[in-house]
Parts: structure tokens; C-alpha cells; sequence
């Protein structure tokens, strides 16, 4: 494995640029040649592709974002899209692939596995919906920018003595959703994972009214469904004065934490390591604080296991 390439893929994240860094640098110290696959499995079928050295990944570690660009590829997901996707790659002399993205990037990974070409999945993606690994590059970034708006909001919730629902992003997952809303002292918090009724929510409101607290913070993930259209039903049960923010794509810009640094240094030199011991078909992860690696197709499918014991600490520490 001399000659590496590198793509990101799907939805950009918070902490892709400090891992683009990691490979490209890690695979020049092993004397390796490194490609730089602009706009994903897109610009791969376009041959959108430079040579990178260590000028290219230079000042990109604070910086979000991906420096690869990203986009969606419905011509990679047929069997000739791969073909022309394969083709190109060897033309480059390209012997193996890094895919950073989610699980629609590594799926992409996993089908040029089968058709024999070496490539190993990182994770970036600002859900944490992978199940085979504890947290994806981005995620606590995205954290961090969703409590600091909690933050802000409530203190003008606070002074207007209003409810307000703040929908995050996580249209499976709701990750983002319960540890920003447990850190950030929401107090309900709504996932696609668990059932919930308005009347619920609704009683909620009224009896934390009765004790005195006139304002409250909803976080609802936005798979569970409209902002906008709950709020119109707890107005109406409850007569709250109420208001709405959707945080959208705010969540998936700004400069990564230095958790989010960190590990996707961590895992961008284990990618390259892997490809340089001849292992290919592997994502890379981490559990228990320490990078690991599993195969690709063990790794997608496994099922995401919600974490009720810190919805059910929410629930507690809200009342």
C-alpha cells in the first residue's frame, strides 16, 4: 500500500479536517503517496483528484468543515457507478481508500470492499448513530454548539417567563438530543427512540407552574417530528406563551473541541496503519477510550442501543 487516496462523504462534521490531516500526514511519515478525493464518491466517478502533501493539510486541524468538500452520489449506489468508482481509483494508482462520513459513506466503503478494492471507514458524523463505536468525530462539537444555544435561549426564556422547544438535529438518533438537553438542564426531552404523548409533556409544564417556574426548555430531536406543530398543541392545552427554535445546520459548523481533535487524530493514523499492515475492509472506532478497529460489514450491521438509563436521569434531575 504506497498510494493512498481520501474522501469524505454525506454530512460534513465538526473535527473531518483534523482527520484528514492525521491520514495525510501520517501516510507521508510512512512514505506513502496521498490523493485527495474532492466532493466524495461524486468527484471520485468525476476524478475530481490532487496529490496531497503536508502544505495541503496545513492550518486545517481548528478549522470545521471538510477541507475534501462532501456531497450525496446516487450513481455510486449502482454497481456501474462502482465500476467507474474502481476505475478511476486504479488510474490514480491508487491502491486503498479512507472514507470518512456515516453509515451511507461506509457503505459505499463496504461495496468497493466486495468488489476487492482495500478501504477502511472513519467515522464522522455529528448523529453518533454508529453502533460499533462510543462517539463519531463531531459529535461532541455539535454538543457543545446545541448547549450553548440552550444556554442563550433560556436566559431569555427566563426573563419572558416563556416555554421554548428547541429541535436539534438527529432524524434516527437521538444522541444529540439527550446529552445536550441532560447538560444543558432541559427539562423534557423528546427522541425517536422513545414513544412520548403531548398530554404528558403538556402535564409536565403545569406542574412545574404550579411550583413557581414559569419558563421551561423543550429539546426535540427532529425525527420525532414538527417543532412548530407541537408547539401549537401545547399552546393550546396548556396556553403557554411559547416559542420555537429549529437550530439546523448551525449545529454542523464551528471549530472542533479538542475532543473531537483528538480523536479524529487518534483514528485517522490507525486508518493509515491498518492499510499499511495490508487490512482493508475495517472501520476504526473507539470504545472504553481506546481506538479499535472491526470489519465493515460486522460494524454496519450492528443496531444502535439506546441509552435509557441517561433518559431516565433526565427525567429524574427535571422534575
Amino acid at each position: 500500500m504506497k498510494t493512498i487516496g481520501i474522501l469524505t462523504s454525506g454530512g460534513d462534521a465538526p473535527g473531518m479536517n483534523a482527520a484528514i490531516r492525521a491520514v495525510v500526514r501520517s501516510a507521508i511519515y510512512y512514505g506513502c503517496k496521498v490523493y485527495g478525493i474532492n466532493r466524495g464518491y461524486k468527484g471520485l466517478i468525476e476524478e475530481d483528484i490532487q496529490e496531497m502533501n503536508l502544505s495541503s493539510v496545513g492550518d486545517i486541524i481548528h478549522r470545521g468543515g471538510t477541507i475534501l468538500k462532501s456531497s450525496r452520489c446516487e450513481e455510486f449506489k449502482t454497481e456501474e457507478g462502482r465500476a467507474i468508482g474502481v476505475k478511476v481509483l486504479k488510474k490514480y494508482g491508487i491502491d486503498c481508500l479512507v472514507v470518512i462520513g456515516g453509515d451511507g459513506s461506509f457503505n459505499g466503503a463496504q461495496k468497493l470492499s466486495d468488489l476487492g478494492f482495500p478501504a477502511i471507514g472513519i467515522p464522522g458524523t455529528i448523529d453518533n448513530d454508529l453502533a460499533y463505536t462510543d462517539y463519531t468525530i463531531g459529535f461532541d462539537t455539535t454538543q457543545n454548539t446545541i448547549i450553548d444555544a440552550i444556554g442563550k435561549i433560556r436566559d431569555t426564556s427566563s426573563s419572558h417567563e416563556r416555554v421554548n422547544i428547541i429541535e436539534v438535529m438527529g432524524r434516527h438518533c437521538g444522541d444529540l438530543a439527550l446529552y445536550a438537553g441532560l447538560a444543558g438542564g432541559a427539562e423534557t426531552v423528546i427522541v425517536p427512540e422513545v414513544d412520548f404523548k403531548v398530554e404528558d409533556v403538556c402535564n409536565k409544564l403545569k406542574t412545574t407552574q404550579k411550583r413557581g417556574k414559569r419558563h421551561s426548555i423543550i429539546v426535540l430531536a427532529e425525527g420525532v417530528g414538527n417543532a412548530q406543530d407541537l408547539g401549537k398543541e401545547i399552546i393550546k392545552e396548556t396556553g403557554a406563551d411559547l416559542r420555537v427554535t429549529v437550530l439546523g445546520h448551525v449545529q454542523r459548523g464551528g471549530s472542533p473541541t479538542a475532543f473531537d481533535r483528538i480523536l479524529a487524530s487518534r483514528m485517522g493514523v490507525r486508518a493509515v496503519e491498518l492499510l499499511l499492515d495490508g487490512k482493508a475492509a475495517r472501520v476504526v472506532g473507539i470504545r472504553d477510550n481506546k481506538i479499535i478497529d472491526m470489519d465493515i460489514h460486522e460494524a454496519l450491521s450492528m443496531t444502535k442501543e439506546f441509552d435509557k438509563d441517561t433518559y431516565e436521569m433526565v427525567k429524574i434531575l427535571s422534575i
